[in-house]
């Protein structure tokens, strides 16, 4: 026998590059257990978490529950983000994110012994022995560390690569990344979009 305990109102603070997806992850557990939730979208994919709030609520309201059990609070980090890790009236949040605000997010939670699920940024690994499928190891290497533009969480950012087939797979690497093309993302031959916002690009430089 499981019995799911409803801690009551949770907030949920989610990144820009999966706007819909880490929402859903976290709306399911969250509402099988009985809460109600808080959500806060990226400020830049803002029309994305109106259209997913109204189609949630829309759905709640179809089956005679109320739509606010799914509301959401839009505008920046700074003034909205803060409200939300610091409103004693939400005993968990969930935040997707930077490490840095992440690092804020857990202090100011676990400060008034509220709880924290916490998904911040990777430093992901492929570690590439000598029986490896090598065609296998640079297709999925590339397509891990530049779709996206890698700003993702799951990007590939390091090869640990076997002394055994260090010289091939760097041969091979510099090979497939020559065909990257690089464009607009509408185009389907486009595998490198652009960043996402100005601050990004100046992030990068």
């Amino acid at each position: 026998h499981r019995a799911y305990n409803p801690l009551g109102a949770i907030g949920v603070i989610t990144a820009f590059n999966f706007p819909c997806a880490v929402l859903g992850w976290n709306a399911a557990i969250s509402l099988v257990c009985g809460n109600v939730q808080v959500w806060k979208g990226a400020s830049t994919t803002c029309l994305t978490t109106v259209a997913i709030t109204r189609i949630m609520a829309e759905v709640f309201e179809a089956n005679n529950l109320p739509g606010a059990i799914v509301s959401t609070a839009m505008g920046g980090g700074r003034d909205i983000g803060e409200r939300i890790i610091n409103d004693q009236r939400l005993s968990l949040i969930s935040f997707t994110g930077s490490t840095q605000v992440g690092r804020r997010v857990s202090e100011i939670v676990h400060r008034r012994f509220g709880r924290t699920i916490l998904e911040l940024g990777g430093n992901n690994a492929v570690i590439v022995m000598p029986d490896a499928d090598l065609e296998l190891v640079i297709r999925g290497s590339v397509f891990s560390a530049v779709g996206t533009a890698g700003q993702r969480c799951t990007s590939l950012r390091r090869l640990l690569i076997h002394e055994d087939v260090f010289d091939e797979v760097v041969d091979r690497m510099q090979k497939a990344y020559a065909t990257v093309c690089i464009g607009d993302p509408l185009d389907e031959s486009t595998l490198v979009g652009p960043l996402h916002t100005e601050a990004a690009i100046q992030e990068y430089e």
